[in-house]
């Protein structure tokens, strides 16, 4: 199954903040793969006020948070 990946205002923002960290790239991959794959292995589950969201490490300071909703 082949996902579509929505984009926040916020997370808008957050990308020029990467950009500027030369993270942007990484970031910009993992959202390709989870176009394929909305689960890998190496997402985590989030709680608390995350519920229902999944995150991925960029790198050990910055992480991608996404939820998965069917449309």
């Amino acid at each position: 199954m082949i996902y579509t990946i929505l984009y926040t205002k916020k997370a808008i923002e957050y990308i020029q903040n990467l950009k500027a960290a030369k993270l942007a790239d990484k970031a910009e991959n993992l959202c390709k793969s989870l176009t394929i794959n909305s689960m890998p292995l190496n997402s985590k589950k989030l709680y608390r006020n995350l519920v229902g969201k999944r995150s991925i490490r960029i790198n050990l300071q910055h992480r991608l948070v996404y939820e998965i909703k069917k449309l």
